[in-house]
């Protein structure tokens, strides 16, 4: 089931504030001194070598350098989170005397007419979600940033003379380019570092071969540890409401099943654990993993979760701490 991201369409190089349209050169020094192009093409570098940095938005945080250090330790580098001349060479990026191996960061993307079909009004209610065949985008901005995983204030900094909130079929808008994912065949197992809010994927000697971000429970102490096994892995999951997890909602006082699309609670993929109702699954709001607690799942961005799912298989072991001693290697903590 090992299936590669696909980088959309062709590329098209265009002249906005902050990017050139040359080819981009290989990162500065320093996360610090590079440019928002820079970054971008690095978070998307990284994000193809299966080390995500959770958002392609071109701003240098400290999810973008936690990709790199699994990145560095994963190749035998120095996991230092800086873009040193041996991390850009083995990424591909080129040096800084030349522009080699280098790739475009962003190009043109048309607006379709299947990109409408995805946009409906979602309600709040969850009586009405559950009456709706399926809980689709919201607005047009959103379905893109998703689509080419970043925000819209990304979005809104690559095109500033658009109205994003009235893009139509038939408009350009100028989005990052993704990259082609490494599918590694040799996953067996992945481990969750629930302090760092980590993913780690593993191969059978324990090695390192990538690294997702993802949201743990809200309250870290009903979060399950110890050793889980992958039990089903589900695309266009439906998502069952129970009351009970949800206190805040009182007004509904019945199961409810909530139809699939990518703003269900659980988003497009489910990856379900051998632990009752736990599971790796995507969400309706990536700028949010990180930073909001689950009821005890672990949450990913939607294509993270697309990806992950791509990887494992059913039988699969999960093993979920506090804090993995892989991530305390790339750290240093």
């Amino acid at each position: 089931m090992v299936r590669a991201r696909i980088i959309l369409g062709a590329l098209c190089l265009v002249t906005i504030p902050g990017f050139t349209t040359e080819r981009a050169t290989a990162p500065a020094r320093d996360l610090e001194g590079a440019s928002r192009r820079e970054i971008l093409g690095l978070q998307a570098t990284l994000e193809a070598e299966g080390c995500s940095p959770g958002l392609l938005d071109g701003l240098a945080g400290p999810k973008t350098r936690t990709a790199l250090r699994a990145f560095q330790l994963r190749e035998g580098l120095p996991p230092t989170g800086s873009p040193d001349a041996a991390t850009r060479r083995r990424l591909g990026l080129g040096l800084e005397t030349g522009p080699e191996g280098s790739e475009a960061v962003v190009k043109r993307y048309t607006v379709t007419r299947e990109d409408e079909q995805q946009v409906a009004y979602c309600p709040p209610d969850w009586v009405e979600r559950s009456l709706r065949e399926k809980l689709l985008y919201s607005t047009l901005s959103s379905l893109l940033a998703e689509k080419f995983h970043t925000t819209q204030r990304c979005l809104a900094f690559l095109n500033p003379d658009a109205e994003l909130t009235s893009l139509k079929a038939g408009d350009g808008i100028v989005v990052p380019v993704l990259r082609e994912s490494k599918a590694w065949r040799e996953v067996e197992e992945i481990e969750i570092d629930l302090e760092r809010k980590l993913i780690l994927i593993l191969d059978g000697l324990r090695h390192l071969r990538g690294l997702l971000h993802c949201s743990v429970a809200r309250n870290i102490t009903d979060s399950v540890r110890g050793e889980c096994r992958v039990i089903t892995v589900v695309a266009n999951p439906e998502y069952t409401f129970d009351p009970k997890y949800w206190p805040a909602v009182t007004e509904v006082n019945q199961k409810l099943s909530i139809p699939a699309g990518p703003r269900s609670p659980v988003g497009l993929r489910w990856i379900g654990l051998d632990r009752p109702g736990v599971g790796i699954h995507g969400t309706p709001e990536p700028e949010n993993i990180g930073k909001t607690g689950s009821h005890g799942c672990f949450r990913l961005t939607n294509w993270d979760a697309v990806y992950l799912a791509s990887i494992v298989s059913p039988g699969i072991r999960v093993r979920i701490l506090d804090r993995s001693p892989v991530v305390d290697r790339l750290t240093g903590k």
